[in-house]
């Protein structure tokens, strides 16, 4: 395919494609979609070879959100009957990081619901961060707390932050639709305020929201100029209670071709594989270690996740191998570029190579002025009732057929605000 060929020799050569060549990978049909994989899995080795980097967020405050962004459970008026608390002490936090490293991963995400932090919160979050780094040697550490202030990104940094995550998720000429209480250029001015204090930048977006081709591409191409280290992919989730509760639009297969589009336009970028994953690629999760170097680890911000083992067992059957904390992630050109050592031929930065989300960001699903994982969008709640400790709380199917899989959707009970241990 004259198409795919053209793409693989761009990605290579770290060669930008066209907007028609990236709109031609949306558009390719089924019957080609392994050729479609297959293509970016080549450009994938090239850059990361077959390593899968693991990342592990940690909600430090969760819901009560004053932003209004659609996709998100912790957003103003949402009824997503999700985890509500406040600050976790650094201690707790330290303590739910470790169930993270313990399982494999080398990047830990701090997220805090919000527009974004006051001074104080800053304050807070860098008690956090050194207490997390004395325990964990060698741990990356990124911080998604919303919009930035002057001088807080370096303060971040200072306080030992490797990389800050705010998504872009969606097109600019779409983003007012999603969320009012904030603009698109607000989330541009955080990501830009991160790299100018010699932070990672990780920004990524979310697809499933009713958005076009073109917007996906829009978005796609607007972080490629942004030139984010990291790039999470979130999977919308339209849980019962927030207004894209009915948005059910992505198939595995669609979810594949965005994540070879997204590799295509950022070759030599950390492509993280966010929250939504089990539910919209489910039996085809493996396919997708073809096109992304990094998965979040176990659960999300508000949301369950896959066992930590299974994302083990998935990486070993499919012939990869789990990114360990001697190897750094990024090719030795953007590690270099961000002043960081490289212990590894064709990898780089450890200081700044982001992984969410968030997850999500740190990309693991969802953020909202802040309220998102790094990477990722955090992912909307089931309504119906709190469950007791331990217990999950399934959505109710909506298609009799099993066509929009909810029941794959369970709030998070365990983990960072609870008594009971962190799934890892």
């Amino acid at each position: 395919m004259d198409l795919l060929n053209t793409l693989v020799d761009k990605g290579l050569r770290r060669e930008l494609p066209t907007r028609e060549e990236a709109l031609a990978v949306l558009a390719t049909s089924d019957d080609e979609l392994l050729d479609v994989v297959a293509a970016a899995g080549k450009v994938r080795r090239q850059w990361f070879g077959r390593r899968v980097k693991l990342n592990y967020l940690v909600n430090l405050k969760s819901g009560l959100c004053p932003e209004d962004c659609s996709y998100c459970s912790q957003r103003l008026g949402s009824k997503a009957g999700i985890l509500k608390y406040t600050w976790l002490k650094p201690d707790e936090a330290s303590r739910a990081a470790a169930a993270g490293v313990a399982g494999g991963a080398k990047r830990v995400c701090l997220v805090a619901s919000g527009r974004g932090p006051t001074d104080r919160d800053v304050d807070r979050v860098s008690k956090t961060i050194e207490a997390i780094k004395e325990e964990n040697e060698g741990i990356e550490v990124c911080a998604c707390l919303g919009l930035l202030s002057d001088g807080q990104a370096d303060r971040l940094r200072s306080a030992g932050a490797d990389a800050y995550n705010h998504n872009l998720n969606t097109s600019e000429e779409t983003y007012g639709a999603i969320t009012t209480t904030h603009t698109y250029a607000d989330r541009v001015e955080t990501v830009q305020q991160a790299q100018a204090a010699g932070l990672s930048a990780c920004s990524g977006l979310i697809a499933g929201m009713g958005e076009s081709d073109k917007d996906l591409v829009d978005v796609v191409f607007a972080l490629r100029d942004l030139d984010p280290d990291s790039v999470p992919v979130n999977f919308l989730i339209p849980f019962e209670g927030t207004p894209l509760a009915k948005e059910w639009n992505l198939t595995p297969q669609r979810c594949l071709r965005i994540l070879a589009m997204v590799r295509f336009v950022c070759p030599d970028v950390e492509v993280r594989l966010a929250g939504g994953r089990e539910v919209h690629l489910r039996s085809m999760q493996p396919l997708a270690l073809h096109l992304v170097n990094s998965i979040f680890l176990g659960d999300y911000l508000t949301s369950e996740g896959q066992a930590g083992q299974t994302d083990l067992d998935m990486i070993a059957d499919a012939g990869f191998e789990v990114e360990g904390a001697g190897t750094t992630t990024l090719p030795r050109h953007r590690a270099d570029a961000l002043g960081c050592g490289t212990q590894d031929a064709t990898a780089g930065a450890g200081c700044g190579s982001h992984d969410a989300a968030g997850a999500a960001g740190c990309g693991s699903h969802g953020s909202g002025g802040g309220c998102g994982p790094c990477g990722g969008h955090e992912e909307p709640e089931p309504v119906g009732g709190v469950a007791g400790a331990g217990e999950s709380v399934p959505a109710s199917r909506t298609d009799a057929a099993g066509a929009t899989r909810t029941d794959l959707v369970a709030v998070r009970r365990r983990g960072a605000g609870t008594d009971l241990a962190p799934n890892a």
